[in-house]
């Protein structure tokens, strides 16, 4: 089983990359994330052409995720137990009727339960959102230890854009992210308490040391310059991770005209 996950950033401006680097990466459940588009909207017609069947919760053209699999979708579920939402006028408070937003989706693929998970950005450290950013983590963790808690053998993937760089050797200038998210140590703390809770970061192994990453942003030639972060994880429960046999990510699409800021990770498990 090959598995990927991908923030595109709109996939109705780059369905034609995504499709035909499906059919070039041999891949069978791809994971994406901040898809910007109603469930209307969504180019499922494009996935089902290619061979995969897709599922996608999208409410406006912010978040959204979506899994495609060619191995089967079952048991859809559209947000994880208690995910927090969030109000975008509460000030200080999140307890003014927040939404919940389009950030995750499971199904279960070919026997494994996979979650596209579009973490929240946190904006700046006094922010209301990076409070809600540490609330949506802190609840994902609970409900990814009630998962193990209730079957130690569940074959589970915690996959998407994390939006966290879990040490230094994640992105490329420590001091140029003092003081800013991603970075922070309560981030941080977050992102490692969901490994503590059984779900293993595969790809590290594979691709060890600092200069590895997933995202480099638009600006001030970041690619170009090997200015990039790592915040896209495929994070695997220990029957999963038990089964890995590669991870990496894949860098040649960041390039050329019309790319993403993030490129694909790619984990591959044995039968």
């Amino acid at each position: 089983m090959r598995l990927a996950t991908w923030n595109v950033n709109s996939i109705r401006s780059r369905i034609d990359r995504v499709v035909a680097w499906l059919d070039r990466s041999d891949v069978d459940v791809l994971a994406i994330q901040e898809t910007k588009c109603r469930d209307e909207q969504f180019p499922a017609e494009a996935f089902e052409a290619a061979g995969y069947e897709v599922v996608h919760t999208g409410y406006n053209q912010w978040n959204g995720v979506a899994i495609a699999s060619r191995i089967g979708i079952e048991d859809v579920a559209d947000s994880f137990p208690d995910q927090p939402g969030f109000d975008k006028d509460a000030g200080e408070s999140l307890l003014s009727v927040p939404t919940v937003e389009a950030r995750a989706i499971g199904a279960t693929c070919g026997g494994v339960r996979v979650w596209s998970l579009y973490v929240p950005n946190g904006r700046a450290l006094a922010d209301p959102h990076y409070t809600y950013k540490l609330e949506w983590l802190a609840a994902l963790r609970r409900a990814g230890t009630q998962w193990l808690a209730t079957d130690p053998d569940a074959q589970i993937a915690l996959v998407g854009d994390w939006n966290i760089a879990p040490t230094d050797d994640d992105v490329w200038s420590p001091e140029f992210f003092v003081g800013k998210t991603h970075v922070s140590q309560p981030e941080r703390d977050a992102f490692a308490a969901v490994t503590a809770a059984g779900y293993t970061d595969v790809m590290r192994p594979y691709a060890p040391g600092p200069g590895v990453y997933t995202y480099w942003d638009y600006t001030q030639l970041r690619f170009p310059r090997r200015e990039g972060m790592r915040i896209d994880f495929v994070l695997a429960s220990p029957a999963l991770a038990a089964r890995v046999k590669d991870a990496g990510v894949d860098r040649e699409e960041r390039k050329g005209k019309g790319a993403s800021d993030h490129a694909p990770v790619v984990a591959e498990f044995t039968d």
